[in-house]
C-alpha cells in the first residue's frame, strides 16, 4: 500500500551514527605502485604511489560514497585517491571536495568487487596492508590508525 507520508529524518539515521565498521579479514594481495586513468575533468594521468596511500572506490547514488567525497579527510593522516569505474558516474561528483580519479583499471588492479570500499596500500612493500568497506571517514580513520607509522 503506498503513501504519501513524508519519510522522518530522524528515523533515517546516517550511516555514521551507527558505528558501523568492516569486519571481514583484508585479502593478502599485491598492490601497484601506480595508478593510470583520468581526472574527472578528463585529464589523463599516471599516479605514482610514493608514501602508504588510502584508495577509496566509490559509486554513484551511494550516501556513504558523497559524504566521502565531502568531507574534510585531514584526519585520515595519509594521502587518500578517490577513484570511479566508469565515466558515467562523473559528472555526479562535479563540485565535491575530493577530486575523482577515474580508473578501472585500478579496480582491477587492486581486486575491489564491490564499491564503496577503501584499501590501504603500501607501495614499498607492495601490499595491501588492510580494506574494508566505506561507511564514512571517522570509520575508515580507525580502522586503519593501526597501520600507520606514528
Amino acid at each position: 500500500m503506498a503513501t504519501d507520508a513524508p519519510s522522518n529524518p530522524s528515523s533515517n539515521p546516517v550511516t555514521s551514527e551507527f558505528n558501523a565498521r568492516s569486519f571481514d579479514r583484508p585479502r593478502d594481495r599485491v598492490a601497484p605502485d601506480s595508478l593510470r586513468g583520468h581526472w574527472s575533468d578528463g585529464a589523463e594521468v599516471a599516479l605514482d604511489l610514493t608514501e602508504v596511500t588510502l584508495v577509496v572506490a566509490i559509486k554513484s547514488d551511494c550516501d556513504g560514497c558523497r559524504e566521502f567525497i565531502n568531507a574534510d579527510l585531514e584526519e585520515l593522516r595519509v594521502p587518500v585517491v578517490v577513484i570511479s569505474a566508469g565515466d558515467d558516474e562523473s559528472s555526479e561528483w562535479t563540485g565535491a571536495r575530493q577530486s575523482v580519479f577515474v580508473s578501472p583499471e585500478a579496480f582491477r588492479l587492486l581486486d575491489v568487487r564491490w564499491p564503496p570500499f577503501y584499501v590501504l596500500i603500501d607501495p614499498f612493500v607492495h601490499r595491501v596492508l588492510t580494506e574494508g568497506v566505506l561507511f564514512g571517514p571517522e570509520q575508515v580513520a580507525a580502522e586503519i590508525a593501526g597501520y600507520l607509522h606514528a
